[in-house]
């Protein structure tokens, strides 16, 4: 059976919003600083990509560069930029923290889909929005976790998936893999000047491995293909179950226990995700069968 465009673009960036929330997690089994970590993990990423798009395409790799153009190169700075300030905000709030401001994304990518592309959300994604939101501010309304430089961080980093959201939505046609070999090169590149990439343990840096691969180089690329079958606003709420998800993750293998209130919007937040996503797919297939 054939699977219809939105089911997969669905499967791609459920699966790598899993595989991404896992970097919350990584920060916390390691004592490496955010400039090596950004180092390392762009320069193994980078790495591991590029020897897929080589696999893959073979000596077709230098027309895949070529056709980035400044259009591609925009999608690989806004990925570079939003990865930096990503690791940064770990580094100075909790993991809830930065997973419930990301939860905010949502909004930002309708605002700028309608703006940049015309896109209209659906009445449907825009309740679901709200409830999300609501889960947002009920876990962060307590204000006794977290620090404000890092949660401007996280903000910042939010802002930037949702343009890089709605570039990509924009330019579908640029190459996959290309993109991802630059913006993770980029990353290692923004951080080299304030990095101590010998200062370094083999337990962080076989750490740092595991997560680049399996965590950060296989979600980065699903959610770009995914991204391309979904509208940026449902790619931006599906994202939001980060919200729940590393801090779960956290207190699951580390022990940070997040507050009372955490709990409750995660679940207000997961709730409103699933249930937009199970309504949506069902309303496609039914369309479909008439």
């Amino acid at each position: 059976m054939k699977i219809s465009p939105y089911v997969f673009g669905l499967t791609a960036v459920l699966t790598a919003t899993v595989a991404l929330s896992t970097a919350g997690l990584m920060t916390r089994l390691i004592t490496m600083d955010a400039p090596t970590l950004l180092f390392w993990r762009g320069i193994i990423s980078g790495a591991f990509l590029l020897l897929c798009l080589l696999v893959w395409k073979g000596r077709g790799v230098r027309g895949d560069f070529a056709r980035l153009g400044f259009s591609g190169l925009a999608i690989c700075i806004a990925s570079a930029t939003s990865a930096t300030l990503f690791i940064s905000a770990l580094h100075e709030t909790t993991v809830a923290h930065v997973a419930i401001i990301f939860a905010t994304c949502p909004f930002l990518a309708a605002g700028l889909g309608f703006a940049v592309l015309g896109e209209r959300p659906g009445r449907g994604a825009l309740v679901a929005s709200s409830v999300a939101m609501a889960g947002v501010l009920l876990m962060i309304g307590t204000g006794d976790e977290g620090s404000l430089f890092g949660d401007i961080l996280a903000f910042a980093m939010t802002a930037t998936v949702a343009l890089w959201t709605v570039l990509v939505r924009r330019y579908p046609n640029k190459p996959v893999l290309a993109c991802s070999v630059l913006s993770t090169l980029l990353t290692a590149a923004f951080a080299v000047p304030f990095a101590a990439p010998l200062a370094v343990s083999g337990h962080d840096l076989a750490v740092v491995v595991l997560f680049a691969v399996f965590g950060f180089s296989l979600g980065v690329v699903l959610l770009i293909i995914g991204s391309r079958a979904l509208p940026p606003v449902e790619s931006a709420l599906i994202g939001a179950l980060d919200a729940p998800l590393a801090p779960f993750l956290v207190w699951l293998f580390v022990g940070e226990v997040p507050s009372v209130t955490t709990l409750v919007g995660g679940t207000v937040v997961l709730s409103a995700v699933t249930l937009h996503v199970v309504s949506t797919t069902m309303f496609n297939r039914s369309a479909c069968q008439t």
